[in-house]
């Protein structure tokens, strides 16, 4: 890609496009249907696009009117994508095909499932954990989803649940009903078949209590539940996490708790039972970095199977959580501009799939007023009550730097910020 990188000059993008056209018509027929512009009307796109879904383009079930506007703007006649597109989503209790089939309903556009982006999915470069028997946590198609992640090995908290009886004592309805001798449960085959597990949190689940103390019991046992220990280990068992959103926004005025409550209540409880804090070895949704590499990793794939020779250097970045969009946003921008001088730190990258070197040199974030983020917020000056700084809704990993904070642009809906983009770029 990089030796491609000479050729955006106008006649040469002209000779291409040209190329590109007489190819196109002896391409497979499934080349259209993928949702991408094959047609020459324009010079091939050097930036992309990375939206965020809920509080950007729908609100719960219902799809805000400016979506359909906007991608109304982003599709040619034809109803194919003029840019690279991909949908980066801090949700993780959908499969990537329903979510991308429930998207092209709603946007009235097609969407492929490798365009959507969910919290969990830059789990599948976690090689190394893939033949790991892990606890599952979440809701929704739990299994399915480990499974397509790559993980081959996984127990849900409901069979944790049904192999030691005794764990789950909170809702008195489902205590066991007569007393379990220990021998009884321990030596069972369903628990001989469990082994020593690890811990995989997806989305928040539906059983709070549950969860959180089957979870602190794989911990604190160093991943044998229900056989005790006498000082629990530390380091402990690996965990992996996805989706850090403190809130997130659906029909209701105010915005509602996301999986990151629910490890924030995990992280305390760890921390007020051990005097340690709970560590993890990855975590992945916004605002992580590697979930921006995986997405422009995406979006260079997407370049290259359409013929669009010129790299693509800029991403926009759209979304309504200052915390998760926007710090996430600039974030990976100031990644990518400590790499163009060879600053930028190491990820921890071990024993995971490498990404391909990069050719973007920015990412701005652009915040929209349809979400989390209100127009009552553009503007004001009104100091914390009692004069102190704002709460900070992110996860204890990313420290707090108001400038990471502050939006590349702020504007009312998805429609003006695709208005906007295409007005920088040059683009009608």
């Amino acid at each position: 890609m990089a030796a491609l990188a000479g050729v955006a000059a106008q006649g040469v993008v002209r000779g291409l496009c040209t190329l590109t056209a007489c190819l196109s018509a002896r391409l497979p027929s499934r080349w259209p249907r993928r949702g991408y512009a094959v047609g020459c009307a324009e010079s091939p796109p050097t930036f992309g696009f990375l939206f965020d879904i809920d509080g950007v383009l729908v609100r719960g079930h219902r799809v805000i009117p400016a979506a359909l506007e906007a991608f109304r703007r982003l599709v040619n006649s034809q109803r194919q994508l003029r840019v690279p597109v991909v949908f980066v989503t801090n949700a993780g209790n959908i499969l990537q095909h329903s979510k991308a089939q429930e998207l092209s309903a709603l946007l009235e556009c097609k969407v492929d499932p490798d365009q959507v982006i969910l919290s969990h999915s830059p789990l599948k470069l976690f090689l190394q954990y893939h033949n790991k028997r892990m606890l599952v946590s979440g809701q929704g198609p739990l299994v399915e989803n480990a499974q397509a992640l790559g993980f081959r090995n996984v127990v849900t908290v409901d069979e944790l649940r049904l192999a030691f009886p005794v764990l789950d004592m909170v809702d008195l309805k489902r205590r066991p009903k007569t007393t379990v001798m220990r021998t009884g449960w321990v030596t069972s085959p369903s628990t001989m078949l469990l082994g020593s597990l690890w811990v995989l949190l997806l989305g928040e689940p539906i059983r709070w209590e549950t969860n959180l103390q089957l979870i602190m019991d794989v911990l604190l046992s160093n991943g044998n539940p229900g056989t005790g220990l006498a000082t629990a280990p530390y380091p402990h068992l690996p965990v992996l996490a996805s989706n850090m959103d403190l809130l997130w926004m659906a029909e209701a005025k105010m915005p509602r708790f996301g999986h990151g409550t629910f490890l924030l209540c995990l992280e305390t409880i760890y921390r007020k039972v051990t005097g340690k804090e709970l560590r993890y070895e990855g975590l992945t949704g916004k605002p992580s970095i590697l979930t921006y590499q995986y997405a422009e990793d995406l979006i260079k794939q997407q370049a290259e199977r359409r013929g669009w020779v010129a790299p693509i250097r800029k991403l926009y970045a759209i979304g309504d959580n200052p915390m998760s969009d926007v710090y996430g946003a600039n974030l990976f921008h100031q990644y990518l501009q400590m790499s163009k001088w060879g600053r930028a730190e190491e990820q921890r990258t071990s024993g995971l799939q490498k990404q391909r070197p990069s050719a973007t040199q920015s990412c701005a974030s652009i915040l929209v007023c349809t979400g989390v983020y209100s127009s009552q917020d553009v503007g004001s000056t009104e100091p914390a009550l009692g004069g102190a700084e704002p709460p900070f809704h992110g996860h204890r990993d990313f420290s707090f730097h108001p400038k990471l904070l502050e939006a590349s642009h702020i504007v009312n809906d998805v429609n003006e910020a695709v208005k906007l983009v295409f007005s920088q770029e040059g683009w009608a």
